[in-house]
């Protein structure tokens, strides 16, 4: 029965967060990006994001402006209904700042996305997101090991 479900829980009920990771770092180096798809059923907004790892978490987009790749960060993007929005190196990705510390392959990020839904009620919705090696690309994380 859906009636004492809280109006908070439907945004995190309409969303589906498929494999999210972390760049892995090197000492000294202060910030990395997480990755992920979102899939919104009926349409939401990604508003902003926030680690324990680190100091700063934004959302950023990259992308080509007069022959430069261009990254800035973003208040807002659109999550449109049953349309996966990928998250990922090279355009749209949450920005982590001032770690705490080096993240390294294999360790777990804690992130929660900052989510407005259709009716503009704002839910916090908490993600785990597994680091992966300093070179990884977008691709999934059951590629071959060799």
């Amino acid at each position: 029965m859906l009636l004492g479900m809280s109006p908070l829980a439907a945004v995190a009920a309409d969303l589906d967060i498929k494999d999210p990771w972390v760049r892995g770092t090197v000492s000294g180096q202060q910030a990395t990006g997480a990755f992920m798809e979102i899939t919104s059923k009926s349409g939401a907004v990604l508003i902003g994001a926030a680690s324990p790892a680190a100091g700063v978490s934004e959302i950023h987009e990259m992308k080509m402006d007069g022959g430069v790749m261009k990254m800035r960060a973003i208040p807002r993007l659109d999550l449109p209904a049953g349309k996966p929005v990928v998250l990922g190196p090279g355009g749209y990705h949450v920005m982590l700042m001032s770690l705490k510390q080096p993240l390294k392959k294999g360790d777990t990020v804690p992130l929660t996305l900052q989510v407005e839904g259709k009716d503009k009620q704002v839910e916090s919705i908490k993600v785990e997101a597994k680091v992966r090696d300093l070179t990884a690309s977008a691709a999934p994380a059951t590629e071959p090991k060799h």
